[in-house]
C-alpha cells in the first residue's frame, strides 16, 4: 500500500493533465502530497522527502503557471515534473539518503537496520527509481522534439519505466532475501 501513497500525488496529476488545466493539475498533485505527509505524521511516521519535495515541487510549478507564465505546454509541464522528481531522487543520493530509505526504515526491525546490505539495498532501489525518472524526462523531451510522434508513445514509455521501478521494488528484497538469506529493506512495499 505503500508504494501507492508514494504515487498517488504524481498519478493524479498525469491522470488531471489529461483532463483539466496544468494549474488545476499541480496544485491538486500538491493537496495529495500534503495530505499523504498528513496521514503519515497523524500515523507517527516522519514526513518524508520525496512527499515534501511533492508538495514543493507542484506548489511552486503551479504557483509559477497562475503567475508568471500560463503558456506551458502540456508536455513542457510534464517535463518540468520530471526534472523536480529527478532533482529530489539525485539529492536524496548526493546527501546520502536515498529516499527510499526513510519508508524502509519504517517497515524494518532494528537488527536489519544493522546489515551490510541495507544500506546498499536502498541505495540500489533508489537507483532504479532515479532510471525510471531519467526514462520519464526522456519520453516527454522526445513529445516536445520530435512532434510528430504519437501520444500513446510517451506515455507508454513513462508507465513501462514506472511500472517497472515499481517491480524492481517489489522484487529486489526478495532476491536479496533468497541470495543472501538475510531480510534487507522492503523499502516502498510494506504491508501497511
Amino acid at each position: 500500500m505503500t508504494i501507492f501513497l508514494i504515487l498517488a500525488p504524481f498519478a493524479a496529476f498525469a491522470l488531471l493533465m489529461l483532463l483539466t488545466s496544468a494549474a488545476t493539475s499541480l496544485f491538486a498533485g500538491a493537496a495529495i502530497a500534503a495530505a499523504i505527509i498528513g496521514y503519515e505524521v497523524f500515523r507517527g511516521r516522519s514526513v518524508k522527502m520525496l512527499a515534501a519535495g511533492a508538495v514543493i515541487m507542484f506548489s511552486a510549478l503551479g504557483g509559477y503557471i497562475t503567475l508568471i507564465d500560463g503558456d506551458w505546454s502540456a508536455t513542457e509541464v510534464r517535463l518540468a515534473v520530471d526534472i523536480g522528481t529527478l532533482a529530489i531522487a539525485l539529492g536524496s543520493i548526493a546527501i546520502r539518503a536515498p529516499f527510499t530509505l526513510q519508508y524502509a526504515r519504517e517497515v524494518v526491525d532494528a537488527e536489519t537496520m544493522k546489515m551490510p546490505g541495507f544500506m546498499r539495498a536502498n541505495y540500489i532501489i533508489t537507483w532504479a527509481w532515479t532510471g525510471a525518472f531519467v526514462l520519464m524526462l526522456i519520453a516527454n523531451l522526445l513529445m516536445i522534439y520530435m512532434p510528430s510522434l504519437p501520444f500513446w508513445v510517451g506515455l507508454g514509455i513513462g508507465i513501462a519505466a514506472r511500472n517497472s521501478a515499481v517491480y524492481f521494488t517489489k522484487w529486489y528484497p526478495a532476491y536479496r532475501r533468497t541470495k543472501y538469506g538475510t531480510a534487507p529493506a522492503s523499502a516502498l512495499v510494506s504491508p501497511s
